[in-house]
C-alpha cells in the first residue's frame, strides 16, 4: 500500500506509540519497541517506508543529538573515582568479546571484514539503557554501578575511536598508504585543534548570552552539534564524531546539565527514525540460518560477557557478588553496535544481511539482559553455588595481626554513610576497624583511628580473622537486607557477644532485621527526615513570629498615624 509522507509519519508516530507502550509495560527499553516497529513497517513487513531520504536526514539528525549527548555527559572523573577497574574491565571485556566473537563468526563461515565488523559491534552496551535500569533501581550509586558506568564510560570512548579509524580507512585518497595516512592525521589534527579552540576561547564567552534564554539555547546546542558533525562528514570522518566532538566540548561549561535535560527528549523522538530507517534496509534473505546466527552470538553475549567482567573483578579482588552484578551491564549489544554496522554499510563494507544479523541480536540481547538486570539479585541468589569458583580465596582475611588488636568498633561499610558514621565513631575516641569490599576505597582511607581491611561482610570465613572478642560493638553501614541477614548469622555462628547495629533504608527492611532480633536499627532516611522536618518547623515557626510582629508593627504605624 502507497501511502503519502505525511499520513505514513502520522501513522507510523501511533504505532510507535502503542508499541512503547507494551514495551513499557513489559519492563522493556523503548529501543526495542523502535527497532520492532521499523522492521514492521520496512520492507520485510508493511512496506511502508523504504530508503527514503526525509526519514534518512531525520535519523541522521537523530544519531548526531545522541552522539553529542554522550560527549556532553563524558565524565572522565567518574572512570578515575571507580579506579583501575573501570579502564582493566572495559578495555579486557572489550579485547575478549572481540576475538572470541571474531572467532566465532569465522568458525560460522563469514568473511574476515563481516567477521571484524559482527565481533565489534558485540563488545558495546547501552550506556543510555543500563543508566535508566541501575537509576531506577536505585542501585547508580553503589559499587556495582559505578564500576559499570566507568567501564560504559570506557566503552563510548572506544567506540568514538572506532568510528574514526573506520571513516578514515574508508577514504579513497588516491594516493599513496602514507600519504593517506598523514592526511587523515592532519585532518584529524585539525578538526581537534579547533574543537579546543572553540572550548577555550569562544565557547566560555558566547554560552552566557545564549543562555539567557532557555529556546536559544537548545536551538544553539542543536545547530552546534549539527555544524560540527557537517564539517566533520566534509573532512572525510563520520558525522557521529564531529557531534561527538561537540558535546566534548561543552562538556566542561556550567551550562551542560542544562542544555543535556532539555534535548534528551528529542534525541529519543528523533532516534525513532534512525530505527525506522535502519527497519527499511534490512532483509532477512536467508532467515532461517541468521536465527541460528543470531542464536549462538546472542548466547556468547548473554553469558560470555558477564563471565569475563567476573574474572576480571574476582582478579582485582573483588567479591563475586559484585563482578556478576557489574557484569550483567554488559550482557547486551548498544545502539552504538546498530550505529556501527549502519555506518560499514554505508561505507561498503558489509552487506544489509549482516546489519539484520546485527539487529537481531540487539533485539535478543537487549530484551533478555534488561531482565537479568531487573532480576539481577534473585538471580545471583540461585546462581551462587556455580559462580563461587571464581571467588580467589585468601580474598577476605586481613593480616592475622589484626586479632590480637584492640578495636571498640568493627565497622561494615565505608560508603557515604559509613565514611560519615567512621569519622564521628573516631572524632569520639573510639578505635574502628572498617571493612569494605571495595579496594579503592580501602587503598584510600586517610582516616585517623580508622583502620581499613578489605572483606565481604557476607564472607562467614572472614569473621574468624576480625578480633571479635575484642570489639565491643558491630555496626554495618550497608543498606542492603540480604548482605546484613548474612552479617547476623555469622555473628551468631561465632557466638558474638557484643552489641550489633544494622543499617535499613526502608520500614520494611527494618522490621524484617527486629523479627530477626537485631535491637539497634540505623535508619538514615528515617533520621534525616526527623531532623529535616524539625528545622523546617522551627523555620515556619519563626517565619510566623516574624510574621506577627510585623503586623503588630503595621497595626502601632496606623495608631501612630492616627494619633498625629
Amino acid at each position: 500500500m502507497e501511502l503519502h509522507a505525511f499520513p505514513m509519519i502520522a501513522i507510523i508516530l501511533a504505532i510507535s506509540t502503542v508499541a512503547g507502550l507494551i514495551a513499557v509495560r513489559l519492563r522493556q527499553p523503548l529501543i526495542v519497541a523502535f527497532l520492532v516497529v521499523g522492521i514492521a513497517v520496512g520492507p520485510v513487513g508493511a512496506g511502508w517506508v523504504r530508503a527514503d531520504n526525509t526519514i534518512e536526514l531525520l535519523a541522521k539528525l537523530g544519531i548526531a543529538i545522541l552522539l553529542f549527548l554522550v560527549g556532553l555527559r563524558l565524565d572522565l572523573h567518574m572512570i578515575r573515582s571507580s579506579g583501575p577497574v573501570a579502564v582493566a574491565t572495559g578495555l579486557g571485556q572489550v579485547i575478549f568479546t572481540s576475538v572470541i566473537g571474531y572467532l566465532i563468526a569465522i568458525a560460522l563461515g563469514m568473511d574476515t571484514v563481516t567477521a571484524l565488523y559482527i565481533a565489534v559491534a558485540l563488545t558495546f552496551s547501552s550506556t543510555i539503557i543500563i543508566v535508566k535500569l541501575l537509576s531506577d533501581k536505585r542501585e547508580l550509586d553503589e559499587l556495582h554501578g559505578r564500576i559499570a558506568v566507568g567501564f560504559l564510560i570506557v566503552q563510548d570512548i572506544l567506540v568514538v575511536l572506532v568510528m574514526i579509524a573506520l571513516t578514515a580507512f574508508g577514504q579513497d585518497t588516491g594516493d599513496s598508504l602514507v600519504v593517506g595516512i598523514v592526511t587523515v592525521l592532519l585532518k584529524g589534527a585539525g578538526l581537534l585543534g579547533g574543537a579546543w579552540l572553540l572550548m577555550r576561547y569562544i565557547l566560555p564567552w558566547l554560552l552566557p548570552y545564549i543562555a539567557k534564554s532557555p529556546e536559544l539555547l537548545v536551538l544553539f546546542g542543536v545547530s552546534y552539534a549539527v555544524s560540527v558533525a557537517a564539517l566533520s562528514e566534509w573532512l572525510g570522518f563520520s558525522s557521529e564524531v564531529g557531534a561527538f566532538l561537540a558535546g566534548v566540548s561543552l562538556a566542561s561549561t556550567p551550562f551542560r546539565d542544562a542544555l543535556g535535560a532539555r534535548l534528551v527528549s528529542l534525541r529519543d523522538f528523533l532516534l525513532l527514525f534512525f530505527f525506522l530507517d535502519l527497519g527499511s534496509r534490512l532483509e532477512f534473505t536467508d532467515a532461517a540460518k541468521q536465527i541460528g546466527e543470531a542464536a549462538i552470538f546472542s548466547a556468547f553475549v548473554l553469558i560470555g560477557n558477564p563471565l569475563i567482567v567476573i574474572v576480571i573483578m574476582a582478579a582485582m579482588r573483588y567479591p563475586v557478588r559484585i563482578g556478576f552484578l557489574a557484569g550483567l551491564t554488559v550482557a547486551q549489544i548498544s545502539e552504538f553496535s546498530l550505529i556501527l554496522a549502519a555506518l560499514g554499510l554505508s561505507l561498503g563494507h558489509i552487506t544489509n544481511a549482516t546489519v539484520s544479523l546485527i539487529t537481531v541480536v540487539g533485539l535478543i540481547t537487549i530484551g533478555g539482559s534488561t531482565y537479568m538486570i531487573m532480576y539481577s539479585h534473585q538471580l545471583y541468589a540461585r546462581l551462587r553455588p556455580w559462580l563461587s569458583v571464581f571467588e580467589r580465596k585468601g580474598n577476605h582475611e586481613p593480616d592475622s595481626h589484626l586479632v590480637d588488636e584492640n578495636f571498640d568498633v568493627i565497622q561494615f561499610g565505608l560508603g557515604r554513610f559509613g565514611g560519615h558514621l567512621a569519622d564521628r565513631l573516631s572524632h569520639a575516641g573510639h578505635r574502628v576497624l572498617a571493612v569494605d569490599f571495595d579496594p579503592h576505597s580501602v587503598k584510600t582511607n586517610t582516616r585517623v583511628g580508622v583502620t581499613a581491611v578489605f572483606g565481604s561482610a557476607e564472607d562467614i570465613h572472614l569473621l574468624e580473622a576480625l578480633p571479635l572478642t575484642r570489639a565491643k560493638h558491630i555496626v554495618s553501614a550497608i543498606p542492603n537486607l540480604e548482605t546484613n541477614l548474612a552479617l547476623l548469622a555469622g555473628l551468631i555462628h561465632h557466638g558474638y557477644a557484643g552489641s550489633i547495629a544494622l543499617t535499613a533504608h526502608t520500614r520494611h527492611d527494618a522490621e524484617v532485621l527486629r523479627a530477626a532480633g537485631v535491637r539497634t536499627i540505623l535508619e538514615p532516611f528515617s533520621a534525616a527526615a526527623d531532623i529535616t522536618s524539625t528545622v523546617l518547623n522551627d523555620l515556619l515557626a519563626d517565619s510566623g513570629e516574624a510574621q506577627g510582629d510585623e503586623e503588630q508593627g503595621d497595626e502601632g504605624n496606623d495608631d501612630a498615624g492616627r494619633r498625629y
